[in-house]
């Protein structure tokens, strides 16, 4: 065990001892898996679904196959710049810990459909061999488009509607010669060793400046920071603060803290147990999953996250569940130019939204910017703008692992927000040509289905570490 760990530990056991000590010592001590889970239960507020329905549906339903769908060679491979400076403050420093690194796929590792401008098998596409069109791709610049030739001449339309309208990132420029192709399944988002102030400054950075909060009102600080001190009645406070808001801004902040919940679970499920010359070994660290969801050792605070992480499961989940049309169309096709494997992944696609379709407590995303229409639409704006700024944050990530899935899963909930927001969109998308209003990249469709992957994975997680802490005190 490192000396780190040891600390953390040693730190963790004397908060938790105080804490019980405080209780009286006639009080039967609760045990580890009831102080992380005992209030991650029952209704979630906002929203007309429970704890148990998502868990039972997302860990023997939905799970399983979304995994599945995520191993195939048109979701592996995300392409991305992670070369973009810092929009926000001057910082030349870089992440020097080894595990902090990203391979990217040398161009000829990426399938060749992925990357031409050939997106379609059709006649016209057959006229043209794949080798000869993914050379002229490489030579010339990818066109980032799934759909037909008549769909690419409308995307020079929808462009601009897009830049103007529902878009709730801040997208990298796929042409751009520091853009890559990375392989998700070789660099799987996991414990870099990434920490600290450094870490902390990102996460400070889209609280406090970009959730809806008044500077006055202090959040519950990071339970990981030095010199938390006891500050439980701050975050009281900060939940009662939080409850007089309206929904949308309320849904803002469980969304940010629902990723970040999210991304700690995954931290915490592979963590570096063992980093010799002979082995590196990740697996779950009870510790570390202890330190940030205890409800003593944080607080009060680790329990609300854990909703949170439900919350954002059932947004994404929504926003699957609406896109349908926009993949049954006769004209999509997952294109990476093997034909048989193509049909089969988009089968296998369409199978799990109808399956998402079949939840039976979706969130109700007309609960949101509901009332006056010139008010919400402030506030829409307000939010897209919040978001966009949040997603060009994650270029100022140094640990650049933590980059690639940073980017990754807000370009995600984005796309799932901008998917929420379309609705009337996607109802109008013709059944035969294409459509002008709407449209998604391959980077968004990727990303989509990637940062689901992640949130799924997550609540999938939960059920492992309450058995992990179900023997412990």
């Amino acid at each position: 065990m490192s000396l780190v760990l040891s600390r953390r530990l040693c730190r963790a056991l004397l908060l938790l001892l105080l804490a019980l000590l405080s209780r009286g010592a006639s009080a039967e001590p609760p045990s580890a898996e009831q102080r992380c889970f005992c209030q991650v239960t029952g209704h979630l507020d906002d929203c007309t679904c429970d704890v148990e329905t998502i868990d039972t549906f997302n860990n023997y339903n939905l799970f399983p196959q979304l995994q599945e769908l995520l191993q195939s060679d048109y979701f592996r491979y995300y392409k991305v710049n992670l070369k973009k400076p810092c929009p926000f403050w001057s910082d030349g420093s870089h992440c020097g810990i080894r595990h902090c690194a990203v391979n990217p796929c040398p161009s000829e590792e990426v399938p060749c459909g992925i990357r031409s401008e050939t997106n379609k098998y059709s006649e016209a596409a057959a006229a043209t061999p794949l080798a000869e069109s993914c050379e002229k791709a490489e030579n010339l610049g990818a066109v980032d488009k799934s759909l037909s030739e008549e769909t690419a001449r409308a995307m020079i339309q929808w462009t601009q509607h897009d830049d103007s309208s529902e878009n709730f990132c801040e997208a990298d420029d796929i042409h751009s010669p520091e853009a890559e192709y990375v392989d998700l399944l070789l660099n799987p988002e996991r414990y870099t060793g990434y920490k600290g102030p450094e870490a902390w400054k990102i996460w400070n950075s889209i609280y406090e400046e970009n959730c809806f909060k008044p500077r006055s009102v202090k959040r519950p600080l990071n339970p990981l920071a030095s010199g938390r001190g006891a500050r439980e009645n701050e975050g009281n406070m900060f939940y009662s603060w939080l409850q007089d808001l309206c929904v949308e801004k309320r849904a803002f902040y469980k969304l940010i803290s629902g990723l970040h919940a999210s991304i700690n679970i995954h931290l915490s499920a592979r963590y570096l147990l063992q980093d010799t010359w002979a082995e590196k070994r990740w697996g779950h660290n009870v510790t570390e999953f202890q330190l940030r969801f205890d409800e003593v050792l944080t607080q009060g605070e680790g329990p609300r996250r854990l909703k949170n992480l439900y919350f954002i499961y059932l947004i994404e989940l929504r926003a699957l569940s609406k896109i349908l049309p926009f993949f049954e169309h006769p004209d999509f096709q997952l294109f990476t130019g093997d034909e048989d494997q193509d049909i089969k992944t988009k089968n296998h696609l369409l199978e799990i939204l109808h399956l998402t379709k079949s939840f039976p407590l979706h969130f109700d995303e007309n609960s949101l910017f509901a009332g006056n229409q010139k008010e919400a639409a402030k506030l829409k704006e307000e939010f897209r703008f919040h978001f966009k700024n949040i997603s060009r944050i994650m270029d100022c990530v140094e640990c650049l692992k933590c980059r690639l899935w940073g980017k990754l899963q807000t370009q995600g909930l984005g796309t799932a927000l901008k998917i929420l927001f379309s609705e009337k969109l996607i109802e109008n998308i013709s059944e035969k040509g294409p459509s002008h209003e709407f449209h998604l990249t391959r980077q968004e469709i990727v990303s989509l289905f990637n940062a689901f992957g992640r949130i799924s994975t997550s609540v999938k997680e939960l059920e492992n570490f309450k058995e992990l802490l179900r023997p412990l005190q």
